[in-house]
C-alpha cells in the first residue's frame, strides 16, 4: 500500500527513472491499478480538485461600502444634525452616505471566481488502465498511480510521469505564459539545471494536448498538482486596502480633526465671550462641526474614479474594482511579462542567412504581407534559386498552418507551432505558393523532432527528378548540430563541399543573431534515389541515423517575436513619469534581453538577468539588493514571480503586474494593481486580476496610469474646492461672537448647511470629471507618504481662497446693510427685513466666489482658458443649478422660512455678477507667476 509521504517529494525523482522503473516508483503496473486499491487510494489521497477557500458572505462585501471611515463620519454627522434639531441635514447627509454606498457596491461587485475558473481547467473525464482495461473515469477520481492515456485535444487533469509519447506536443501556456507548444518524451532526464514545467517527460494538470499520444503514470492530483498550487497561492492572497482607501482613512481623521477643534473654539467662544446659554452655543457649535465635513467627498471620489473608468474603456481597459483606477496613478514599478503585451505574439522570419549574402524580410505578423530585400533589390523564389530552396525546405519541413481572418477571428492565426508557422509567411513573401509546392513534392515521411537530434526531417516525393533523384529530405534545427552533419552547401544554386571556414562562418552568424535575442534555424537538403545503396527500399526502413547525413547546407532562417510598434514609446513615457518596469518571463534570458534593449526597459549595456533556478537560490535580502538596480527574469516559477511582487511591496513600491496564465494569478492577485490580458488572457487571470486589457497592449496600461494619477488630482481640486467655503462660512460667525453680537450673525447654520449640500455639490462632482492636465505624466509617482490634504491644498484654501471668499462675502453683507442705511456701528437687527436681505446676500456671495473658484480649481497652475474654459459640461450645468437653486430659496416661501432668506434688488445683483471674475482674474494672476517661477527654475 502506498503512503502519501512516498508521493511527497516524487516530482524531485520521478522524471530520472527509466520508463520501465516507474510503475515500482509509484507503486502501480502496466495494468494500472485494481479497483479495490483505487478506491484506497482516493480515501487517502482525496479528490482530484481544486478546493475553494470560503469567500466572504455577499451581505458582508455589501455592508462594507458604508463602514469605511468617512462613511462613519458622515453616519455620525448625520446624528449630530438631529440633536441639533436640523432633521432635514441629517436626512440629506444620511440620504447621501446611503445612495453613494449602493452606487460602489454595484460598481464593485466582482465576485471572485479565480478558484471556480482554475476548476474549469480540468476536464470531465479521464482515460485510465484500470484492472487491466481502458476505462473512462471522472477527473474528480483521479489518484496517484493510476496510468493515464492522452491524445490530441484532451487536457490533462493530473501532474503524470510520461512513460510511452508518440510525437506529442503539450500547449503548457496557461502554466509558462509562453504559447509554443512544448515537445514531450518518456526517456529518463538526469539534469539539475530544470523547473519542474520544464522537465520533458512530465505533463502537468490545465495543459491540453496540441498533437500526438501518450500513457503516463499520475504522481500528483488536487491541490498537490502545479495546478493546485497556484491556487492555493492566489487563494492565500488577503486583499489590503488600495493606496486611496488608507489616504481616505487618513483624511478622515484630519478632517475630524478640524471639524472638532472648530466646534470647540465656537463653542467656547460663545459661551465665554459672547455668554450665550450653554446649550444655545453647544447646538450652534455641532451645527459648524457639520458644516466642516466635506458631505460631498464620498460621492466626488466614486464619480472620479468612475469617470475614469469610463475614460479607461475607450483606451481598451477594464477596471473591476474603482479604487483600482487611483491606484494605477500611484504605481511606481510595472511587473510585466514580454509574450504578447510587450511583442505582438507572432513570430515573425526578419533575415535570411545564405553563404554568400544576408537577406532583410519586412512585414510582421502572420499576415503574408512583407518582401524579401537584397539592399535595394527585390528577391523572389523566381529570381533566386537558393531563396527558393531554402524556402520550400523550411516551410515544407513544417507542421503547422496559418488559418486567414474569418468572423471569429479577425487576425490570421496559427494552429501548431508559432516557430513553425512564420516559415509559410515568409515563403508566401517570396511567391511561393505552399498549396502548389505541397502538391509537388508531397510528404510520405516524417522523422519527429527530438530534443536530443535538435531537429526534425521530411521526406517528398518528387513529380520531377532533380539531380536524377526522385525523393527529397528536408531538414531543419539547431545550427550547430545540423550544421556538423552536412557535406556540402549550397551557393549561388551550385552544390559544393562544405568547408571548415563556411562552417565557422555560419556558426559566427548564428552567434550574431543569438546575441541580439533571435531564434535561429538552420536548412539543409539531401535527395535521395532508389537506387543509392544507402538507402532503404522501404520507407519504413528511414530512420534519422539513415537520412540526417551527406546533406547539404542551404541557409538559416532567423526570427522573432517584434515588439509592439507602439511599446517603445509607452516604456518611454513610464520613465518620464518615474515608473520603473521590471520584466518577468518564461521565455529564455538573451531573448528576453534583446527586447528588453530595444524597447527600452533596460538602458544599461549588461543588464542582469536572473533565471529561476538563480532566484531559487538567492535570500530576499539579495533579491531586494538585486531588484535595486536594471534587472529581468526569466524562466521564472509562478511562486517565484510572486516572490518578486512580494519583495517590490516590502521595498515600498506600488507594483503593478501584468500576465496572461494560471502561472501568473498569485502575482496578479498579490499585486497592488494585476492587468490580466483580455485576448489571450486565461479566465484565471483575469478574475484574479484588477484591470483587463482588451487589446493585450502594454501602451494600454500607460494611458491607465495617466487616467488613475488624472483620478487622484481631480480629488485633490475637489478638497480644494469645498474646504475653500469653509472659511467664508466660519468668518461671519466668527466675526458675530467677537463682535460679542454687535455684529449680527450674517450667515446662518441653515444657509451654511444649504452650500456645502445645495450649491456646491454638483460642480464639486464636474470637478472629478475633469480630464488628465498637460504634463501629468512627467512628473514621478506621487508620495504614498504625503497626505491627500496636504499643506499646499491647506494653505490655498484656508489662506488665499478663504479670506478672499471671507472679505467678499462679509463686504456683500455690509453692502446690503450699507445700501439700506445702516452703518456698521449701527446694522440691522436680527429678524429685520434688511438683516434677512443681508444674510441672503452674504449666503449668494459664497455661491458667487465658489462659482469663480470651481474654474479656478480645473487646474493646478495652468490657464483655465488654455484647457478650454466651457468644456467641463458637469461644472457648467452645476454653475446653472445652483444659481437657480439661489433663487428658489430666494423666492418660494416655504424655503424662505427654512432658510431665512428673501429676493434681493439689482445692486445687489450687480455686485455678484462682478465676483466671479475677479476672483477668476486673480488666481489667473497669481497662476501666471507661479508659471513664470518655475519656468526660470528650469
Amino acid at each position: 500500500m502506498a503512503t502519501e509521504d512516498d508521493f511527497k517529494t516524487m516530482d524531485q525523482i520521478i522524471y530520472r527513472v527509466a520508463a520501465k522503473q516507474v510503475y515500482d516508483q509509484l507503486k502501480t503496473n502496466k495494468d494500472g491499478l485494481s479497483s479495490e486499491e483505487a478506491k484506497e487510494r482516493l480515501q487517502q489521497f482525496g479528490k482530484n480538485t481544486i478546493k475553494e477557500k470560503q469567500g466572504r458572505p455577499l451581505y458582508l462585501q455589501f455592508l462594507s461600502n458604508f463602514i469605511s471611515m468617512m462613511a462613519i463620519l458622515l453616519w455620525i454627522s448625520g446624528g449630530i444634525a438631529f440633536v441639533a434639531k436640523m432633521p432635514e441635514l441629517g436626512v440629506a447627509v444620511w440620504c447621501v452616505n446611503i445612495i453613494n454606498g449602493i452606487f460602489s457596491f454595484i460598481q464593485e461587485y466582482k465576485a471572485s471566481k479565480a478558484t471556480e475558473a482554475l476548476k474549469s481547467m480540468l476536464a470531465s473525464y479521464a482515460r485510465v488502465i484500470r484492472d487491466g482495461k481502458e476505462v473512462q473515469i471522472l477527473t474528480d477520481e483521479l489518484v496517484p498511480g493510476d496510468v493515464m492515456l492522452i491524445t490530441e485535444g484532451e487536457k490533462i487533469s493530473a501532474d503524470a510521469r510520461l512513460i510511452e509519447a508518440s510525437d506529442l506536443q503539450v500547449n503548457q501556456s496557461a502554466l509558462t505564459g509562453e504559447s509554443n507548444p512544448v515537445r514531450k518524451f518518456s526517456d529518463a532526464i538526469h539534469r539539475n539545471d530544470l523547473t519542474n514545467l520544464e522537465i520533458a517527460n512530465l505533463i502537468f494538470t490545465g495543459s491540453t494536448v496540441s498533437s500526438g499520444s501518450g500513457k503516463a503514470v499520475v504522481f500528483k492530483t488536487g491541490m498537490d498538482t502545479e495546478l493546485g498550487k497556484i491556487a492555493g497561492l492566489t487563494q492565500n492572497v488577503t486583499d489590503e486596502q488600495s493606496p486611496l482607501q488608507k489616504e481616505l482613512n487618513r483624511l478622515t481623521k484630519q478632517i475630524s480633526i478640524i471639524a472638532l477643534t472648530f466646534g470647540f473654539i465656537f463653542f467656547v467662544l460663545a459661551v465665554f465671550f459672547v455668554k450665550d446659554p450653554v446649550a444655545e452655543s453647544f447646538i450652534f457649535a455641532l451645527g459648524m462641526i457639520v458644516a466642516f465635513i466635506p458631505e460631498g467627498l464620498l460621492p466626488t471620489v466614486t464619480l472620479a474614479l468612475a469617470r475614469g473608468v469610463q475614460r479607461m474603456v475607450k483606451k481598451n481597459a477594464l477596471v473591476k474594482n474603482l479604487s483600482s483606477v487611483e491606484t494605477l496613478g500611484c504605481t511606481t514599478v510595472i511587473c510585466t511579462d514580454k509574450t504578447g503585451t510587450l511583442t505582438q505574439n507572432e513570430m515573425t522570419v526578419n533575415h535570411l542567412w545564405l553563404p554568400d549574402k544576408e537577406l532583410e524580410v519586412t512585414g510582421t505578423g502572420y499576415a503574408p504581407k512583407g518582401e524579401i530585400i537584397d539592399g535595394d533589390h527585390k528577391i523572389t523564389f523566381k529570381t533566386n534559386p537558393d531563396v527558393n530552396l531554402l524556402l520550400t525546405a523550411a516551410s515544407l519541413c513544417s507542421n503547422a498552418r496559418i488559418l486567414p481572418p474569418d468572423e471569429k477571428n479577425p487576425r490570421y492565426t496559427v494552429l501548431g507551432d508559432p516557430t513553425e508557422a512564420c516559415l509559410g509567411v515568409v515563403a508566401e513573401k517570396a511567391g511561393l505558393r505552399l498549396e502548389n509546392i505541397q502538391n509537388e513534392q508531397p510528404r510520405i515521411r516524417e522523422l519527429h523532432f527530438d530534443s536530443r537530434r535538435k531537429r526534425m526531417t521530411t521526406i517528398h516525393q518528387l513529380n520531377k527528378p532533380i539531380h536524377g533523384k526522385n525523393r527529397v529530405a528536408y531538414t531543419k534545427g539547431a545550427p550547430k548540430e545540423l550544421i556538423e552533419l552536412c557535406e556540402n552547401v549550397l551557393i549561388n544554386g551550385q552544390i559544393q563541399p562544405i568547408t571548415d571556414d563556411m562552417k565557422k562562418k555560419a556558426m559566427t552568424a548564428n552567434d550574431s543573431y543569438a546575441r541580439q535575442g533571435l531564434r535561429v534555424l538552420a536548412v539543409a537538403v539531401r535527395y535521395l534515389g532508389l537506387d543509392d545503396q544507402d538507402i532503404p527500399t522501404s520507407l519504413s526502413a528511414y530512420t534519422p541515423e539513415i537520412i540526417e547525413q551527406k546533406m547539404t547546407f542551404i541557409g538559416l532562417v532567423v526570427m522573432a517575436d517584434p515588439p509592439r510598434p507602439e511599446v517603445k514609446e509607452a516604456v518611454q513615457k513610464c520613465h518620464q513619469a518615474g515608473i520603473r518596469i521590471v520584466m518577468i518571463t518564461g521565455d529564455y534570458g538573451l531573448t528576453a534581453e534583446s527586447i528588453a534593449k530595444r524597447i527600452g526597459i533596460v538602458t544599461g549595456d549588461h543588464p542582469r538577468v536572473i533565471s529561476g533556478l538563480e532566484l531559487e537560490g538567492m535570500s530576499d535580502d539579495q533579491l531586494k539588493n538585486a531588484l535595486k538596480d536594471e534587472v529581468i527574469f526569466a524562466r521564472v516559477a509562478p511562486e517565484q514571480k510572486y516572490r518578486v511582487v512580494d519583495n517590490l511591496q516590502q521595498l515600498g513600491e506600488v507594483v503593478a503586474v501584468t500576465g496572461d496564465g494560471v502561472n501568473d494569478a498569485p502575482a496578479l492577485k498579490k499585486a497592488d494593481i494585476g492587468v490580466a490580458m483580455g485576448i489571450t488572457g486565461t479566465d484565471v487571470a483575469k478574475e484574479a486580476a484588477d484591470m483587463i486589457l482588451t487589446d493585450d497592449n502594454f501602451a494600454s496600461i500607460v494611458h491607465a496610469v495617466e487616467q488613475g494619477r488624472a483620478a487622484y488630482n481631480n480629488i485633490r481640486k475637489f478638497l480644494l474646492y469645498i474646504l475653500n467655503s469653509n472659511v467664508p462660512e466660519a468668518a461671519p460667525s466668527m466675526a458675530f461672537l467677537l463682535s460679542k453680537g454687535a455684529i449680527p450673525l450674517p450667515l446662518t447654520i441653515m444657509q451654511i448647511l444649504f452650500i456645502d449640500l445645495g450649491t456646491d455639490l454638483i460642480p464639486a462632482l464636474g470637478l472629478g470629471s475633469e480630464k488628465p492636465e498637460a504634463g501629468i505624466m512627467n512628473k514621478p509617482p506621487r508620495n504614498l507618504k504625503e497626505p491627500l490634504l496636504n499643506r499646499t491644498i491647506l494653505i490655498k484654501a484656508f489662506f488665499w481662497y478663504g479670506i478672499l471668499e471671507s472679505i467678499v462675502s462679509l463686504s456683500a453683507y455690509f453692502f446690503v446693510n450699507s445700501i439700506n442705511g445702516f452703518s456698521l456701528g449701527n446694522l440691522a437687527e436680527e429678524g429685520s427685513a434688511t438683516y434677512i436681505a443681508a444674510t441672503t446676500m452674504t449666503l449668494a456671495a459664497i455661491v458667487f466666489c465658489q462659482i469663480g473658484a470651481v474654474m479656478n480649481c480645473r487646474t493646478e497652475n495652468e490657464s483655465v482658458f488654455k484647457i478650454g474654459f466651457l468644456k467641463n459640461v458637469t461644472i457648467n450645468a452645476g454653475i446653472i443649478l445652483e444659481v437657480i437653486l439661489l433663487l428658489v430659496i430666494m423666492h418660494v416661501p416655504l424655503f424662505q422660512k427654512v432658510f431665512g432668506t428673501a429676493p434681493i434688488g439689482v445692486q445687489s445683483w450687480i455686485f455678484l455678477i462682478c465676483i466671479p471674475p475677479i476672483i477668476l482674474a486673480i488666481e489667473e494672476i497669481r497662476k501666471a507667476i507661479s508659471r513664470r517661477i518655475v519656468q526660470t527654475h528650469k
